[in-house]
């Protein structure tokens, strides 16, 4: 190999397409774009989702459902992860420090997942009614 016989791969380049460059060429006159219409001019087209001047589809359609900027201080946390912490007073700044909770949980609740055996003594924290029973079965007590 020389470097004068250097050459891109075989359908690597390609020439670029000259339009409106005479008859001859296969693409003179309307250069490729029909005749008349808004795609035809320069700079004649839409915008994404633009119906020809109909309502568009997502202006039809009615507006639906809400999520609440404040969710992301609330925190959920099961039975299962309360028995694997194995503290025996549990609080939020606990679970925070355990990595159960985000940093920005302000209301940490305990919902009825799984079983819990150990007596934990909840300060701080709210629990639903299944898991009230739950804890309080293993012997422990909410503050």
């Amino acid at each position: 190999m020389e470097l004068n016989s250097i050459k891109p791969a075989a359908g690597a380049k390609h020439a670029k397409r000259r339009v409106g460059r005479g008859i001859g060429s296969g693409l003179g006159k309307t250069a490729g774009r029909g005749h008349k219409g808004q795609k035809s001019r320069s700079g004649g087209y839409h915008k994404v989702g633009f119906e020809g001047g109909q309502m568009p589809l997502q202006r039809r359609l009615p507006k639906r459902g809400f999520k609440s900027h404040l969710l992301k201080f609330n925190a959920e946390i099961s039975l299962t992860a309360l028995n694997n912490l194995g503290l025996a007073e549990v609080d939020v700044l606990a679970l925070k420090q355990a990595g159960l909770v985000s940093e920005l949980a302000k209301v940490v609740k305990v919902i009825k997942s799984g079983e819990i055996s150990t007596a934990v003594k909840l300060s701080g924290v709210v629990a639903t009614a299944g898991a009230k029973a739950a804890i309080e079965a293993a012997g422990g007590s909410l503050a």
